[in-house]
């Protein structure tokens, strides 16, 4: 399969905020967790085009023009002393289209990202402990993983 790795554009909203939906169900969520479609077009459309934009992403198009994947990520400061890192917040390929190097691909580009863009000086990402298909991905694309940190979450109405 021929596949397009490309910046998301404005014109992408739709299909980006539909895939979402189906990220959102990949990591559980029933019908009742899933937010309304108008809604998450509208955090989508914010999110990467608001201003200022909040993150980017990489969509992977197919030969139909079909958006089959992405790789949302924002950089963050500072990383190590006052340079900023590339942080990965998801990757996600369609199902029916893993284990065709597509995954490999957004990497590599998102590490081309980080290399050119001045100061940045690393890329971060997470994945669950509990997901052991994601840890062997990034296991075969030679990366370790880093027993250095906890992570820490409270959501943001919490007093």
């Amino acid at each position: 399969m021929t596949v397009t790795i490309r910046p998301a554009e404005k014109r992408d909203v739709p299909a980006v905020a539909e895939l979402i939906e189906e990220i959102e169900r990949f990591y559980g969520a029933t019908d009742t967790d899933i937010q309304p479609l108008e809604e998450r077009r509208t955090q989508v459309e914010e999110a990467l085009f608001g201003s200022p934009s909040l993150a980017s992403a990489l969509l992977v198009e197919d030969e139909t023009g079909d958006i089959i994947g992405l790789a949302a990520y924002s950089f963050l400061w500072p990383a190590a002393g006052s340079s900023h890192s590339l942080f990965l917040k998801e990757l996600y390929v369609r199902n029916t289209l893993r284990r065709q190097g597509i995954g490999a691909r957004l990497m590599h580009e998102l590490r081309a990202i980080a290399a050119a863009r001045p100061g940045c000086s690393r890329v971060e990402w997470m994945t669950d402990s509990d997901n052991p298909a994601a840890r062997a991905f990034y296991k075969s694309l030679g990366f370790a993983e880093f027993d250095g940190k906890i992570v820490y979450r409270v959501d943001s109405g919490t007093a």
